[in-house]
């Protein structure tokens, strides 16, 4: 099963290599190596994999952090609504089943309300067909960087 989920991803990547999709526009400069690979991008919609790591372990017996995996989920959501100042506002998450060093995580994420500057986004995460992670990802897509923002012009002294 895990060289037939191989085969779907490696076929996926090259769609993704030979045909034109929508262009990343946040997150640009994350660390795929702890937050997944895009492999997929159209409006409205991401699919990310991780690939887990020795690095990721956190017991003698190859558990895999759960910050990892919310990391992965994460910048699916943020990919999906692919706005340059899209932020995380609050999740709503599930980890349904443990993940080991070595498995390959999918993360399906897709937009499905837009209310202004909010979005709402679920994510689900699959180990081949076994659902380890469900969430709610409420984000909102700020005028600026949320580091430039001047948070302080309405405090009186």
């Amino acid at each position: 099963m895990a060289k037939e989920q191989a085969t779907d991803i490696m076929n996926e990547m090259i769609q993704v290599a030979i045909s034109p999709q929508t262009a990343l526009n946040t997150h640009e400069r994350i660390n795929t190596v702890y937050s997944g690979e895009i492999i997929k991008l159209e409006s409205g919609y991401a699919k990310v994999v991780l690939d887990t790591t020795e690095v990721m372990r956190a017991d003698d017996v190859g558990l895999v952090h759960g910050g990892f995996i919310f990391s992965a989920a994460d910048f699916a959501a943020m990919v999906a609504v692919n706005e340059p100042n899209v932020v995380l506002a609050s999740c709503n998450c599930l980890f349904l089943a443990p993940v080991r060093v070595g498995d390959s995580v999918t993360f399906e994420a897709t937009e499905h309300q837009k209310e202004g500057r909010k979005r709402n986004v679920t994510v689900r995460g699959f180990v081949h067909e076994i659902k380890v992670f469900e969430g709610e990802f409420k984000t909102v897509v700020t005028e600026r960087h949320v580091l430039r923002l001047d948070l302080l012009k309405n405090i009186e002294p």
